[in-house]
């Protein structure tokens, strides 16, 4: 598992500390998934019958599918959509109308809460994301160039820096999970720690006694608290690094 995923985690991590790319390397590995998902559900995989029995089943969530008609493929989209409603017609037993039924409404009704709650897209991405955040915590173990470069990052978006510490925590000796928190922690407070001041000054920007002082960091510092809070995710990477440049 480490040796498939430790090109594109070390890729991740050299990638963020380009000039004009801050952002959370997680939320850059998670992205690079995403693009690819994207392309295969629309490319190559579409007419495979087993991935076709699993969009059937599956579907998609409101974020992937408005990603799939940004991509413009209107046709293969169509066909996969097609066999979807297909296959969700025989489930409600050939209409909408069963759910108004008490015993096959029943039915129905489950049927619809576990796909309002499943995504093939999520599914593909989250089996190999997870492998790429235990990937990461066990070249911090063992190889100290990695160290090196999870020091250089601009920090971790809170979502994947808890994801990133319970790896380690569960992969770790006592002593090397002291050292790993002690590096992380110190990454993650200094970003935090300045961004609370940038925020913090963005407000005072609207009050008449400092229009005239100068911004510094702070104009796009609601968007970076963002970023922090909740993660980077469903960006291309080009568009990614455009908005960073802006910061």
């Amino acid at each position: 598992m480490e040796q498939i995923y430790t090109i594109p985690v070390n890729e991740a991590f050299e990638k963020v500390q380009e000039e004009g790319f801050c952002t959370c390397p997680f939320c850059l590995m998670y992205n690079r998934l995403d693009d690819n998902e994207l392309d295969l559900i629309l490319g190559a995989s579409m007419m495979e019958p087993d991935v076709r029995l699993k969009t059937n089943e599956l579907g998609f969530c409101p974020d992937h599918m408005s990603l799939l008609f940004e991509r413009g493929k209107r046709l293969p989209l169509a066909l996969m959509l097609e066999s979807h409603l297909d296959s969700l017609a025989k489930d409600l037993e050939g209409n909408m109308s069963s759910l108004f039924i008490a015993k096959t409404g029943d039915n129905a009704a489950k049927r619809l809460a576990k796909l309002e709650s499943s995504c093939y897209v999520c599914e593909r991405i989250e089996h190999n994301f997870s492998l790429m955040i235990e990937t990461a915590a066990l070249l911090w173990q063992k190889d100290e160039a990695f160290r090196r470069k999870v020091e250089a990052a601009p920090y971790f978006c809170f979502r994947h820096y808890g994801r990133f510490i319970a790896a380690a925590k569960e992969r770790l000796s006592k002593k090397e999970f002291g050292e790993f928190y002690k590096q992380v922690s110190a990454i993650e407070n200094r970003y935090f720690d300045k961004l609370r001041e940038d925020v913090s000054w963005f407000c005072k920007k609207f009050d008449y006694r400092y229009e005239n002082e100068p911004w510094g960091d702070a104009k796009d510092a609601p968007e970076r608290a963002k970023a922090f809070l909740t993660g980077s995710l469903h960006q291309h990477e080009d568009t990614q690094k455009a908005s960073d440049a802006l910061t």
